[in-house]
């Protein structure tokens, strides 16, 4: 009764707030209203037009033009104007003297293409090429063939290479910097369009050349049908390609492997957001934070790389310097009405979720998930309901009375992750079998292949998940089911899986598997990172929610997939 009462309080607060913000007359993408102009050099206009265009369909009203200029109109317009621009590292370097307000919100990245057809595509392939190869090619006239540039080849020797490079200021600074040289070999050819680059290499199989990526799409839109390929670098140039240094199988994989570090930063240039000083207009501020949260998916779209979590925070700062942006600043009380609004909101939502969290421990004897993540995960806190089978892949199968398994995660394993932003299942009707690649985990864009325990035909998979990932967390053994799956080989298979008492075993090596994972391998990437691993001490609950896409990428390779 006492929680009814409350419910009905936060009811009625929520209407009046909702009254109020109605009697105010604002909307929320009233913050955004202004006019400003957005100037960018010739090389990123068309980025520029998408990010504005886009940022004015989420914002009606929003009046925003924008302006092409050359790096000598931007150098004025830096002198005397408050508007914002876009440019690239090479012309922030040029204006080096004039010391604007800047931020990062992109990069553009320079690759290396060779022909689909290069007879030494499988070698190269293997061993990559390095870039102590790269600076070879580039300050010496006499490499003229594969040979020359990669070493003794067991076949096909002496087949002739030509290279190509655009004539573009980013391409050569990339390459200069990437080589440490001054591009000296005269022997390559210089062209001037990227486009023109790309057709010949389409034309050559013994050519390899450099441009940006974004050109490389834009002419390559069915990659990997087309004849261009992206040339693997050996970026440890220990002569081979490491399984972390594999990511040229297609232009998304690329993307996701430059994002994560796993390709030479000299060759990713910088996009910049410029100013003469700091934006102190609400409205330039607005689309700027929007830029660097939202709008990166339009950077992605347009074939630039996006930045990491933590460089979107640390740019971000250089907007806000802690200051929140006033959404209103002519009616401080709209403000005021709109935090109460999302106050009461949070209340209701937390009510809510009490009394469904009450339902649900009515219904079900097994210990609830926790909902919020603890300070400390240790392997006493791992939830292991009766009658369920539990694979090494970390999911659970539990056979129904009609003779369809359900199939979900373990409670290790949302421990381990943290909270669930996003599930990528297959389709009913699919047919999968143990071992293969059954869905994946995704925690804002890092993400965990999770393979099936099971073989047999998909039935149905949890709609809920594509709106409500988060019961993979709250309640993985029951709302938070992922698949429900007709098995082909269920009598077979459960002997291989584990239960009860034989799983709590189980799971006692995977938590020390767990510690000794990341004593090895965030130490590495994160040497910041702290612990709580001293004097008998138990790992943080929701531990891989803390750390970059790198991380997940070898909790993937080394604790997933080593099985």
């Amino acid at each position: 009764m006492k929680t009814r009462i409350i419910l009905i309080i936060g009811i009625l607060l929520l209407s009046g707030s909702l009254v109020n913000s109605k009697e105010s007359g604002k909307t929320l993408s009233e913050s955004a209203k202004g006019n400003f102009t957005v100037f960018s050099t010739p090389d990123l206009n068309s980025l520029t037009v998408r990010l504005v265009n886009e940022y004015k369909n989420l914002n009606p009203g929003v009046i925003v033009n924008v302006k092409t200029q050359d790096e000598t109109e931007i150098a004025g317009l830096l002198q005397s104007s408050s508007d914002i621009g876009f440019i690239t590292d090479q012309s922030l370097s040029a204006m080096k003297n004039l010391t604007p307000w800047n931020m990062v919100i992109g990069r553009d990245v320079i690759v290396p293409l060779m022909h689909k057809s290069n007879p030494l595509r499988e070698e190269i392939f293997s061993r990559g090429i390095s870039p102590e190869m790269f600076t070879k090619l580039l300050n010496n006239p006499e490499i003229q063939s594969w040979e020359a540039l990669l070493g003794n080849l067991q076949k096909k020797a002496n087949l002739p290479l030509h290279y190509y490079f655009v004539n573009e200021p980013s391409v050569i600074k990339a390459l200069s910097h990437f080589t440490n040289s001054r591009l000296l070999n005269k022997s390559g050819y210089t062209l001037t369009k990227e486009t023109d680059l790309i057709t010949a290499i389409e034309n050559d199989p013994f050519g390899i050349g450099f441009c940006s990526l974004k050109s490389v799409t834009e002419q390559t839109c069915k990659y990997p049908e087309s004849k261009i390929i992206l040339v693997p670098v050996d970026k440890n140039g220990n002569g081979k390609l490491d399984y972390n240094e594999a990511i040229y199988e297609n232009t998304g994989t690329f993307a996701r492997g430059v994002w994560i570090g796993k390709y030479p930063m000299a060759l990713s240039g910088k996009i910049y957001s410029v100013a003469s000083t700091k934006p102190t207009g609400a409205s330039e501020r607005t689309f700027l934070k929007w830029v660097l949260t939202d709008g990166q998916r339009y950077l992605t779209s347009s074939n630039y790389s996006t930045l990491v979590q933590n460089e979107r925070e640390s740019q971000l700062s250089k907007i806000d310097d802690n200051q929140p942006i006033n959404n209103n600043p002519s009616n401080p009380g709209s403000s005021l009405k709109f935090i109460l609004f999302i106050l009461t909101a949070i209340v209701i939502t937390m009510i809510i979720m009490e009394i469904v969290a009450r339902q649900y421990r009515k219904k079900i004897q097994v210990k609830p998930s926790v909902a919020t993540l603890q300070a400390a995960f240790n392997e006493g806190d791992t939830d292991i309901p009766k009658g369920f089978y539990f694979d090494n892949t970390h999911t659970w199968t539990y056979m129904k009375k009609d003779g369809i398994v359900k199939v979900g995660i373990d409670d290790f394993l949302q421990h381990v992750t943290g909270a669930i932003t996003k599930v990528e299942m297959k389709m009913a009707g699919e047919y999968v079998k143990k071992g293969e690649y059954l869905f994946t985990l995704i925690q804002k864009g890092k993400q965990l292949r999770i393979y099936s325990p099971v073989t047999g035909k998909i039935i149905e998979n949890n709609t809920n998940l594509i709106t409500n990932a988060g019961l993979l967390n709250t309640s993985p053994f029951e709302e938070g089911w992922i698949y429900r799956i007709e098995p082909a080989n269920w009598i077979i298979e459960i002997q291989f899986m584990n239960m009860a008492e034989k799983y709590t075993n189980w799971i006692k090596g995977e938590y020390t598997r767990l510690k000794d994972f990341f004593e090895a391998a965030v130490r590495v990437h994160v040497p910041a990172f702290v612990m709580v691993l001293q004097d008998g001490g138990v790992l943080r609950d929701g531990i891989l929610s803390e750390l970059g896409p790198e991380i997940w990428e070898d909790f993937q390779t080394k604790f997933i997939d080593l099985k």
